[in-house]
């Protein structure tokens, strides 16, 4: 009885690594660790896309998230996401985003992000989109984001049944 508890243990094991989704790599750049990079799936016929990501500075320096490119993507900018006066809004950080060292700054639905416009094609579950972050001292840094499912909350397809309240960039046209 043990021996074929033991098998059907294993035999979940080895399905659950097969059926997993591939996690993105962590990337080193200068002081800078990017990881848990990743993206939804967009709808049919969608133009835009977010993009999630966390930078780690282990360095004792600032560094700067100038600017984001995309050969898929036409035009795509480091945005935020903010309460103003009752009102969520959304804006490009012309200036970029500061990582101060010893922090660490999460890219998130919700939040601060990566938005991709002009879609050239779809982003399907499975797909891994690369994309080239510019860093004022670290410098230019491919990384490959993981596309999950569409209503995915976090790198792995963490949809759960309560989505967030912040919008879904997915399906937005601009």
């Amino acid at each position: 009885m043990k021996t074929m508890l033991k098998d059907v243990m294993f035999a979940a094991f080895a399905l659950a690594l097969v059926t997993a989704p591939a996690a993105a790599e962590d990337v080193k750049a200068g002081d800078l660790v990017i990881s848990q990079a990743w993206s939804r799936a967009t709808p049919g016929g969608a133009k835009v896309a977010g993009g999630y990501l966390t930078i780690e500075n282990k360095g004792t320096a600032a560094d700067r998230l100038v600017s984001v490119s995309a050969d898929i993507a036409g035009k795509a900018e480091v945005h935020e996401m903010a309460m103003d006066n009752g009102v969520m809004k959304m804006r490009a950080l012309d200036k970029g985003l500061v990582i101060d060292p010893g922090k660490t700054v999460k890219l998130a639905p919700g939040g601060n992000h990566l938005m991709l416009q002009e879609l050239k094609g779809p982003f399907k579950q499975g797909d891994k989109v690369p994309i080239t972050l510019q860093f004022e001292k670290a410098g230019k840094v491919a990384v490959s984001l993981d596309v999950q499912g569409v209503g995915a909350q976090a790198p792995g397809g963490d949809s759960g049944h309560m989505m967030k309240k912040m919008p879904d960039h997915s399906g937005m046209k601009m």
